[in-house]
Protein backbone atom coordinates (compact mmCIF):
# COMPACT_ATOMS: atom_id res chain seq x y z
CA UNK A 1 0.00 0.00 0.00
CA UNK A 2 2.45 2.28 1.21
CA UNK A 3 4.54 1.63 -1.94
CA UNK A 4 5.73 5.18 -3.06
CA UNK A 5 7.66 8.52 -1.72
CA UNK A 6 5.21 10.93 0.21
CA UNK A 7 4.74 13.18 -2.63
CA UNK A 8 3.05 10.29 -5.25
CA UNK A 9 0.56 9.19 -2.94
CA UNK A 10 -3.16 10.64 -2.72
CA UNK A 11 -6.10 10.81 -0.33
CA UNK A 12 -8.66 7.79 -0.78
CA UNK A 13 -6.04 5.14 -1.88
CA UNK A 14 -6.65 2.03 -0.48
CA UNK A 15 -4.67 -1.58 -0.15
CA UNK A 16 -5.45 -4.72 1.46
CA UNK A 17 -3.28 -7.19 3.12
CA UNK A 18 -2.63 -10.98 3.10
CA UNK A 19 -4.31 -13.02 5.31
CA UNK A 20 -2.45 -14.25 8.43
CA UNK A 21 -4.21 -16.60 11.17
CA UNK A 22 -3.79 -16.13 14.95
CA UNK A 23 -2.35 -19.58 16.51
CA UNK A 24 -1.94 -20.74 19.87
CA UNK A 25 1.53 -20.30 19.31
CA UNK A 26 0.96 -16.73 18.94
CA UNK A 27 -0.66 -16.08 21.45
CA UNK A 28 1.74 -18.11 23.94
CA UNK A 29 4.69 -16.53 22.59
CA UNK A 30 3.33 -12.82 23.44
CA UNK A 31 2.56 -14.16 26.83
CA UNK A 32 6.22 -15.47 27.46
CA UNK A 33 7.54 -11.86 25.18
CA UNK A 34 5.50 -9.57 27.79
CA UNK A 35 4.87 -11.12 30.81
CA UNK A 36 1.13 -11.04 29.68
CA UNK A 37 -0.67 -14.21 31.25
CA UNK A 38 -4.16 -12.76 31.63
CA UNK A 39 -6.31 -15.72 32.27
CA UNK A 40 -8.48 -14.59 29.53
CA UNK A 41 -5.42 -15.55 26.74
CA UNK A 42 -3.87 -18.29 28.62
CA UNK A 43 -5.97 -20.62 30.39
CA UNK A 44 -8.59 -22.43 28.95
CA UNK A 45 -11.24 -23.22 32.01
CA UNK A 46 -10.96 -19.87 32.96
CA UNK A 47 -11.78 -18.62 29.35
CA UNK A 48 -14.53 -21.33 29.21
CA UNK A 49 -16.69 -18.99 31.99
CA UNK A 50 -15.72 -15.77 30.82
CA UNK A 51 -17.98 -13.73 28.40
CA UNK A 52 -17.08 -15.38 24.65
CA UNK A 53 -16.59 -19.00 26.49
CA UNK A 54 -12.98 -19.20 24.81
CA UNK A 55 -9.35 -17.48 25.00
CA UNK A 56 -9.30 -14.86 23.34
CA UNK A 57 -5.77 -13.47 21.12
CA UNK A 58 -4.86 -10.08 23.40
CA UNK A 59 -5.82 -6.83 21.53
CA UNK A 60 -2.26 -5.44 21.34
CA UNK A 61 -1.14 -8.56 19.87
CA UNK A 62 -3.81 -7.78 17.16
CA UNK A 63 -2.86 -4.57 16.45
CA UNK A 64 0.97 -5.23 16.57
CA UNK A 65 0.22 -8.28 13.60
CA UNK A 66 -2.72 -6.12 11.51
CA UNK A 67 -0.57 -3.13 11.25
CA UNK A 68 2.50 -5.19 10.38
CA UNK A 69 0.64 -7.01 8.07
CA UNK A 70 0.36 -3.48 5.69
CA UNK A 71 2.71 -3.81 2.24
CA UNK A 72 5.01 -0.89 2.05
CA UNK A 73 8.48 -0.32 0.85
CA UNK A 74 11.18 0.06 2.99
CA UNK A 75 12.86 2.34 0.97
CA UNK A 76 10.37 4.76 1.53
CA UNK A 77 9.32 4.19 5.02
CA UNK A 78 11.25 6.35 7.71
CA UNK A 79 9.22 5.48 11.27
CA UNK A 80 6.16 4.50 12.61
CA UNK A 81 4.81 8.09 13.94
CA UNK A 82 2.13 7.08 15.89
CA UNK A 83 -1.45 6.00 16.41
CA UNK A 84 -4.73 7.38 17.29
CA UNK A 85 -8.33 6.29 17.98
CA UNK A 86 -7.38 2.68 18.74
CA UNK A 87 -10.73 0.66 19.33
CA UNK A 88 -11.21 -3.22 19.45
CA UNK A 89 -14.62 -3.85 17.93
CA UNK A 90 -14.89 -7.66 18.24
CA UNK A 91 -12.60 -10.10 19.45
CA UNK A 92 -10.03 -12.06 18.05
CA UNK A 93 -10.06 -15.78 18.86
CA UNK A 94 -7.38 -18.27 18.43
CA UNK A 95 -7.53 -19.38 14.81
CA UNK A 96 -9.27 -16.76 13.31
CA UNK A 97 -7.74 -15.36 10.17
CA UNK A 98 -7.09 -11.55 10.04
CA UNK A 99 -6.66 -8.86 6.79
CA UNK A 100 -4.71 -5.85 7.16
CA UNK A 101 -7.38 -2.96 5.37
CA UNK A 102 -5.82 0.71 4.76
CA UNK A 103 -7.17 3.81 3.25
CA UNK A 104 -5.35 6.93 3.70
CA UNK A 105 -7.19 9.85 5.38
CA UNK A 106 -4.38 12.46 5.47
CA UNK A 107 -1.46 13.54 3.88
CA UNK A 108 0.50 16.35 6.30
CA UNK A 109 4.14 17.64 5.36
CA UNK A 110 6.77 17.16 8.35
CA UNK A 111 9.82 18.90 6.62
CA UNK A 112 11.74 18.98 3.57
CA UNK A 113 12.35 15.10 3.98
CA UNK A 114 9.62 13.79 5.00
CA UNK A 115 5.58 13.73 5.05
CA UNK A 116 2.92 11.87 7.37
CA UNK A 117 0.71 9.33 5.77
CA UNK A 118 -2.28 8.72 8.14
CA UNK A 119 -4.09 5.99 7.33
CA UNK A 120 -7.79 4.18 8.72
CA UNK A 121 -6.03 1.21 9.69
CA UNK A 122 -8.72 -1.86 9.65
CA UNK A 123 -8.21 -5.52 10.92
CA UNK A 124 -11.25 -7.87 9.83
CA UNK A 125 -11.90 -11.43 9.78
CA UNK A 126 -12.81 -14.73 7.96
CA UNK A 127 -16.44 -13.36 8.93
CA UNK A 128 -16.14 -9.89 7.77
CA UNK A 129 -16.10 -8.50 11.08
CA UNK A 130 -14.28 -5.53 12.07
CA UNK A 131 -12.47 -6.50 14.58
CA UNK A 132 -10.09 -3.29 15.13
CA UNK A 133 -9.85 0.18 13.94
CA UNK A 134 -7.05 2.99 14.40
CA UNK A 135 -5.77 6.21 12.56
CA UNK A 136 -2.19 4.92 12.01
CA UNK A 137 0.81 7.49 10.95
CA UNK A 138 3.54 6.93 8.93
CA UNK A 139 6.58 8.88 8.70
CA UNK A 140 7.10 8.44 4.79
CA UNK A 141 10.22 9.54 2.62
CA UNK A 142 9.92 12.59 -0.30
CA UNK A 143 12.41 10.74 -2.24
CA UNK A 144 13.16 7.01 -2.35
CA UNK A 145 16.17 5.67 -0.88
CA UNK A 146 18.63 3.86 -3.09
CA UNK A 147 18.72 -0.17 -2.30
CA UNK A 148 20.77 1.09 1.18
CA UNK A 149 23.00 -1.59 3.33
CA UNK A 150 24.03 -3.04 -0.48
CA UNK A 151 27.08 -4.74 -0.67
CA UNK A 152 29.05 -3.62 -3.66
CA UNK A 153 28.61 -7.31 -5.17
CA UNK A 154 24.91 -7.45 -4.84
CA UNK A 155 24.51 -3.73 -5.99
CA UNK A 156 26.45 -4.35 -8.74
CA UNK A 157 24.26 -7.72 -9.63
CA UNK A 158 21.19 -5.30 -9.49
CA UNK A 159 22.11 -3.00 -11.85
CA UNK A 160 23.83 -5.80 -14.52
CA UNK A 161 20.19 -7.36 -14.42
CA UNK A 162 18.14 -4.02 -13.73
CA UNK A 163 16.24 -5.34 -11.05
CA UNK A 164 15.01 -8.47 -12.76
CA UNK A 165 14.75 -11.56 -10.74
CA UNK A 166 15.35 -15.55 -11.21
Amino acid sequence: MIRHPFGELSLGQTGVSSGRTMTETDVVNFCMLTGNWLELHSNIEHAKEAIYGQRLVQGSLVFSIVNAMIPFDSSVLAAFYGCDRLRFLRPTFINDTLWARVEIVNLKDHDEKHGVVTSKLEGINQRDETVMRCEFSLLIRKTRLDRPGEPPKVRAAHDATQGESA
